[in-house]
């Protein structure tokens, strides 16, 4: 959907929606005809205003700090705006990304430019020697992180447009 402002407008929609709830129950799943082999998890989950949303882990899925997940904890799940899913009720998402709610912690989710300010222009990373570039597999990314999909955590940032902050850790998503 094109606003007017062109592909580097200002208001350019995000690639990542979240849903921010408490998970109420993980199964083992099977998709597309696999077995349920332990290798995915169907996780259902209550949003904030009590409405029930399933997200399907892959084992590609990026679990902020490796956390173990499991059923009464406060999360935060993120998935592709852009991808295909199916219109069922309730609604059914392949997680990217999902953080369990920490307090001091921020995880932001999303396309970051050559500048690294995020799509909606809201965030800025400033880096230093000291922040922690990674991939999903917990390996040190050897490249730049600038225009790429990044899952960025990080403690606090300032309140200027867009916020700034130094990242604690960034993992980049490679396609």
């Amino acid at each position: 959907m094109d606003f007017g402002f062109g592909e580097n407008g200002p208001f350019r929609r995000s690639r990542f929606g979240s849903v921010t709830g408490t998970i109420v129950d993980m199964v083992p799943a099977g998709q597309g005809g696999r077995r349920r082999d332990g290798c995915m998890i169907f996780v259902t989950m209550e949003d904030m205003e009590g409405n029930t949303v399933n997200f399907l882990l892959t084992p590609a899925t990026y679990v902020v700090d490796f956390e173990t997940l499991s059923a009464g904890m406060q999360c935060t799940f993120w998935y592709a705006a852009d991808a295909p899913m199916p219109l069922i009720y309730p609604p059914q998402y392949n997680a990217v990304a999902a953080a369990r709610e920490k307090n001091g912690r921020m995880v932001s989710v999303g396309y970051f430019d050559s500048a690294l300010v995020n799509e909606e222009q809201t965030l800025k990373l400033n880096m230093d020697g000291s922040v922690e570039v990674r991939t999903v597999n917990n390996q040190y990314f050897q490249g730049s992180p600038a225009n790429h999909n990044l899952v960025v955590d990080y403690a606090s940032s300032t309140r200027s447009i867009p916020a700034q902050t130094t990242p604690s850790k960034i993992v980049v998503l490679c396609s």
